[in-house]
């Protein structure tokens, strides 16, 4: 997982943003560098058909490009729908020529991990879709309350039968990425730090005060965790995240220059 801070504590950003003032900056006048175009994924909770639907259209675009493509997840690949074992594979799977792939940590992978490290903790994951991972890996949860031991019994069920692969990539999200004017991660960011100062809990958790915020920050905040009907275009934030594990609408954001279009699920 990227970290936000070096090794002596001290905050880090990505190599090639240079030190300077923040500048605070406003859609309007949001690009990406020349040559790139990027494909942002919202929230895809175990609706791998879904993500089969989009990446075939996303790979269609792809396969004739010349710039360089950027293929962002924005997290939240696992729980509620019932193919989250499935959207991990795809994901890996899906390796267009030429396209680099970001993956960013949800708060469900996180709640997910942290269930395997302690089981105790298991209870909230398994109430917000936890269970439908577990059937999804094949791991049955006993019948009633969720005691200590069926939590620890469903934990080592799960550890037993996590592909290699699968256990890889959940190490390896990242908490955020930058590309031109914009920011990606999965739920916010604290409007009271800098960007350099942002801590993974919020980032992979927090709404408010971030949804009810109308400051402009130094980068465009792109995010999901907050199902809206539509994509929420808002001076200072873009919102991805359409509720595809029980509306069918999975959203893509792409971006390229400064413009902005998006490509759904269930629509030609």
């Amino acid at each position: 997982m990227k970290s936000l801070f070096g090794e002596n504590g001290s905050p880090k950003w990505p190599v090639g943003v240079k030190a300077r003032q923040p500048t605070r900056i406003t859609l309007d006048q949001a690009a990406l560098p020349d040559g790139h175009r990027a494909y942002v994924i919202g929230d895809i909770h175990g609706r791998a058909d879904l993500l089969s639907e989009l990446l075939d259209r996303i790979s269609r675009e792809t396969a004739s490009a010349t710039d360089q493509d950027h293929l962002i997840y924005l997290g939240d690949f696992v729980d509620r729908g019932h193919q989250s074992r499935d959207v991990i594979d795809m994901v890996l799977g899906a390796e267009f020529p030429g396209v680099e792939r970001v993956a960013l940590m949800g708060n469900h992978e996180d709640a997910m991990m942290a269930f395997l490290d302690d089981p105790m903790s298991g209870t909230d994951w398994l109430s917000f879709g936890g269970d439908a991972t577990l059937l999804s890996y094949g791991v049955p949860m006993a019948a009633g309350v969720p005691t200590p031991a069926k939590l620890k019994e469903a934990a080592q069920g799960l550890d037993e039968v996590l592909p290699a692969s699968h256990r890889r990539f959940l190490a390896k999200l990242e908490d955020w990425h930058v590309l031109g004017d914009y920011m990606f991660v999965h739920a916010g960011i604290d409007p009271n730090r800098s960007l350099k100062r942002q801590r993974p809990r919020d980032l992979h958790w927090i709404r408010q005060p971030f949804l009810g915020h109308t400051g402009l920050y130094e980068k465009i905040i792109v995010h999901g965790h907050n199902i809206t009907d539509t994509p929420e275009f808002h001076p200072n934030r873009i919102g991805i995240d359409t509720g595809a594990y029980y509306s069918g609408c999975l959203t893509c954001l792409v971006l390229e220059g400064n413009e902005r279009r998006v490509i759904q699920t269930g629509t030609s």
